[in-house]
């Protein structure tokens, strides 16, 4: 269930910071766990009971946004197995940033997860990368289960697109209006030299962050470093440049990536 969020781990992990940040992105609505406790569940404490009382709440809080067609967003800590299957099915994002909280019961209690989407690993992690690198996940999976139709007429454009930038938009609208959607493949060339700084994930999440509004018309695949096109006689379909003006084809990666002071590289969050 793409459209349920759970953000978990330790108390001090950072959930919090991730859920506002992915929380805008997503237009979504965010359960935290602390203000719902202040506000809607005072009963409860934090046995190992009332926890798994607790994630069920949340769960079908976050059940009623995800039936109104909307996203949510719920962060907490989780702690057990029994918890998170009493929250339900869901997209799950582990802070594994620290290796104890500030309480001794939580730390205890606390049994690592298994199985999850997406795993924060660093402990001072950017908050606003990981979201969109989280919200070009989310929106990969839609469109690839839902909008995309491989038997649609489909623009292919390939690149390395480090970074992604608006000349690049231009070239993907340009791409749209000779096909019903477009295949962006990302070269594997991350971390190869210092013109190719940025790896896939940071790729794809710049990527979606610049085409939100097209958003089930395009997917994003990184594929192995491409250098040479061979094709024999014409199979139905054609090669072409297109031409987008000075302006626009004046704008070059080498240029961008020293604006972003190139000292930036990818996030270090897997």
């Amino acid at each position: 269930m793409t459209q349920k969020i759970l953000i978990m781990g330790l108390p001090g992990s950072g959930k919090t910071t991730l859920a506002l940040a992915l929380s805008k992105l997503l237009n979504a609505v965010h359960f935290n766990a602390d203000q719902i406790r202040a506000n809607i569940n005072k009963d409860l404490g934090f046995s190992k009971e009332d926890r798994i009382e607790q994630a069920s709440r949340m769960g079908w809080l976050c059940d009623q946004v995800v039936k109104a067609g909307h996203y949510s967003v719920a962060d907490f800590v989780c702690p057990t197995r029994e918890t998170r299957d009493m929250f339900g099915p869901a997209f799950v994002v582990w802070m594994n940033t620290i290796q104890e909280g500030r309480f001794a019961d939580t730390n205890r209690l606390f049994e690592p997860p298994s199985g999850t989407d997406y795993d924060v690993m660093i402990t001072e992690f950017d908050a606003e990368n990981a979201a969109k690198i989280i919200y070009a996940k989310l929106m990969d999976y839609i469109n690839t289960t839902s909008a995309w139709n491989n038997k649609k007429s489909t623009a292919l454009l390939m690149g390395r697109y480090q970074p992604w930038h608006d000349g690049h938009t231009a070239l993907f609208q340009a791409a749209l209006e000779r096909a019903d959607q477009v295949l962006i493949a990302v070269r594997d060339t991350g971390g190869t030299d210092s013109s190719n700084p940025f790896d896939f994930d940071f790729v794809r999440g710049r990527i979606h962050e610049a085409l939100r509004s097209y958003e089930g018309k395009f997917k994003v695949e990184l594929i192995p470093n491409i250098t040479n096109v061979v094709y024999g006689r014409s199979v139905g379909y054609k090669i072409e440049q297109v031409h987008l003006g000075e302006a626009i084809e004046s704008i070059s990666a080498t240029k961008e990536r020293a604006r972003m002071g190139l000292a930036h590289t990818s996030p270090n969050i897997t």
